[in-house]
């Protein structure tokens, strides 16, 4: 995810570490002529969502692109159930709020791109409570090869910890994408345990139901795994190794 200040406000956020992988441009050959020219960018998906190819930044786990059909459906909700090995997790995609998010995830689930990964980050600061899940790399590096524009909130209310203003309420329960800056949607998703302060910056899709909640509090409690530079840390790898083993849809 991108940065924003660690000074009293929410620390470093849930973005996708995009940027960390590293593209070696080599110039390919041909009969020891000139150099060929770059290959054009593959070309995005032609519907309204326009998932678009990242060949720099290539699938953790190999997956096609999501169908992007001219009437994308955003009317109603669909369940989804993360089967992980602390407890089930219920989630309430809402496809009015986010057409194009709930598409993709309902894609990623149906290809069994969640199963058998783990959820890699856990924070406990005062105004951000969250764990991220999304990336079978288990690194927060990885994401399904195609990325795709945000789907904003515009009706979130003002965090009450934050006296100026721009920073807005992400209440508990909330289902909310990850990302590495503007319109990077990948895989990556987090879940809030409890309210946080965050930038309007990344896009809402879903609720997580009560027995969700009681397994994310039980995670959260268990606290996060010390490090050798660090042996009481706020942000890291949960204590507790939290693996999503199915993502089904239904109850």
């Amino acid at each position: 995810m991108s940065s924003e200040n660690r000074p009293h406000a929410a620390p470093p956020l849930l973005a996708r570490l995009a940027g960390v992988a590293v593209v070696s441009a080599a110039l390919v050959a041909t009969g020891g002529a000139a150099a060929s020219a770059a290959p054009a960018d593959p070309a995005p998906t032609k519907g309204p969502c326009a998932y678009t190819p990242t060949p720099d930044e290539p699938a953790a786990r190999p997956v096609p692109l999501p169908p992007d059909p001219r009437r994308t459906p955003d009317r109603g909700t669909v369940r989804i159930t993360l089967r992980t090995n602390q407890g089930p997790i219920g989630l309430t995609l809402d496809r009015e709020q986010a057409p194009c998010t709930v598409q993709s995830f309902l894609h990623l689930a149906r290809h069994k791109f969640y199963d058998r990964t783990n959820c890699h980050r856990l924070t406990a600061y005062p105004t951000l409570k969250v764990l991220q899940c999304g990336d079978p790399s288990g690194t927060g590096e990885g994401g399904p090869g195609y990325r795709y524009a945000d789907e904003l909130p515009t009706d979130l209310p003002p965090a009450p910890t934050d006296p100026t203003g721009v920073r807005r309420l992400y209440a508990r329960g909330t289902l909310a994408m990850a990302n590495a800056g503007p319109d990077t949607n990948g895989s990556q998703f987090f879940l809030v345990q409890s309210d946080s302060a965050l930038r309007p910056n990344y896009t809402v899709f879903g609720t997580i139901d009560e027995a969700g909640l009681a397994t994310l509090d039980r995670i959260a409690a268990g606290g996060i795994a010390a490090t050798p530079e660090d042996p009481a840390p706020v942000d890291g790898a949960p204590a507790l190794p939290v693996e999503i083993c199915k993502a089904t849809r239904g109850r």
